[in-house]
């Protein structure tokens, strides 16, 4: 019996998911498990493991389409099995988004090709049912036969005023076409490596655009949401500002003295920053409030102290969380951060890998930055920003000394938190950051 495949909720408040690329072609056989499709939502990319065994067939969504939650984008078959008619199928509304095309699926025949063929045709964008053969399997010089008949004969140029030399068109394949649209580039500009200098997929994935003066630029989903996500905050939340400057000598002395130890037991050298993270979550302990939520006009407290780290990809910003980060050892903090971050740029995080935070730490000391303010990451009720260490002269018991120093800015929600309890969660952490030992006590 035919398994449906449908557009998975990844979040509790995803209403669609972007079809990032099927991972099996459609006739080819799928075990449980197996990872079939590539699913972007405006947080994650994940792969999607088929929940049944079978032939992957009636494929009703194209790489690049938004579908709604729950719509059948696919089936797994049964070996000769039909897929259903789309028509069948209870398709619900788009919600505005772009609807996924429901035409009745064709007979597969991607099987009755060779792999050369296959790759040939895939790369070109090409249907095989519309390849003809001259005996039972589709042969690479078919597939190169439409080619040559269907993709490069000449096209009459439109009509213009324009007394200008007209503008050769740029031989690609319709998938390269396709990916490059999405992601705003002028196809135009990109070295094709297919036959003739035409434009692959691969060309445009690896493709890197220098911007001109001028030009306009689409975001990708990620930079999009940031974008909407820091406007409402912004506009909606009631921020106010505290900052501390700290003495880092005896955090530098702590990181310098575990450091090896810590690499021995968990394989990796601790950060300043993993540092922070417990440490924050050690302070958040005797302040509930900074780690609690604005919901609906109510202060949600939090179970948990779930710690994310504001992160930097390609893609504009997301925040991995680290869970349980009072509870957490250095190695355990250190050993995740880098996993999450490493998964992050790569685009493999998994929902529950930025899920479940309740105060973030945003950090720019790496990129020579003294101080600056973020912007709390709803519905937390705080953020905590962290510049460079840097060396400044300051008074240390009626002396002028030279000592490394460091500035952390507080970011808050005035609805969660008044400044009287702010100031003294800022105390209590520079405390801990000025005498680490103190987690001892």
């Amino acid at each position: 019996m035919a398994t449906n495949i449908i557009m998975p909720a990844l979040e509790m408040t995803q209403e669609s998911g972007t079809l990032v690329s099927w991972l099996k072609r459609e006739g080819e056989t799928v075990k449980k498990g197996e990872p079939i499709m590539e699913i972007e939502t405006d947080k994650v990319t994940i792969e999607i493991e088929a929940s049944a065994s079978g032939i992957l067939g009636g494929i009703l969504a194209r790489e690049g389409d938004q579908v709604p939650v729950g719509q059948t984008i696919g089936w797994i078959l049964a070996p000769g099995e039909i897929a259903p008619s789309a028509a069948s199928v209870d398709l619900p509304s788009g919600r505005g988004h772009s609807e996924v095309k429901t035409e009745a699926p064709q007979k597969n025949v991607t099987k009755d090709a060779t792999p050369l063929a296959r790759k040939i045709a895939d790369e070109h964008g090409i249907d095989l049912a519309s390849v003809k053969s001259n005996g039972n399997k589709i042969e690479k010089a078919d597939v190169l036969a439409h080619i040559e008949t269907h993709q490069t004969a000449p096209k009459p140029a439109p009509v213009s005023t324009d007394i200008s030399s007209p503008k050769k068109l740029t031989p690609a394949s319709p998938k390269a076409r396709q990916l490059a649209q999405q992601r705003g580039v002028d196809i135009s500009t990109v070295t094709g490596s297919g036959p003739d200098g035409a434009v692959l997929v691969s060309d445009v994935e690896n493709y890197k655009e220098v911007k001109s003066s001028g030009s306009l630029e689409t975001p990708g989903t990620v930079w999009r949401v940031m974008a909407e996500r820091m406007s409402a905050s912004w506009t909606t939340v009631p921020h106010f500002y505290l900052m501390r400057e700290v003495d880092a000598s005896n955090l530098i002395e702590w990181r310098n003295k575990i450091i090896a130890i810590v690499e021995k037991r968990a394989g990796i050298k601790p950060t300043f920053t993993d540092l922070l993270v417990k440490l924050i979550g050690f302070t958040l302990r005797d302040h509930p409030r900074l780690n609690a939520s604005w919901a609906d006009g109510n202060i949600q407290w939090n179970k948990e102290i779930n710690i994310g780290i504001a992160t930097a990809i390609e893609d504009g910003l997301i925040v991995p969380v680290i869970h349980k980060a009072d509870e957490s050892s250095i190695g355990e903090i250190a050993v995740q951060r880098s996993d999450l971050i490493e998964r992050a740029r790569a685009k493999k995080l998994r929902p529950a890998d930025i899920s479940g935070g309740t105060f973030t730490l945003t950090n720019l000391g790496m990129y020579n930055v003294d101080a600056f303010d973020a912007i709390v990451n709803t519905p937390q009720a705080a953020i905590l920003s962290v510049g460079r260490i840097a060396d400044r002269v300051v008074p240390v018991n009626g002396q002028v000394m030279i000592r490394p120093m460091m500035i952390m800015t507080l970011s808050l929600d005035h609805r969660v938190v008044d400044g009287a309890r702010a100031a003294q969660f800022l105390d209590d952490l520079a405390s801990l950051i000025e005498n680490p030992l103190g987690l001892l006590m």
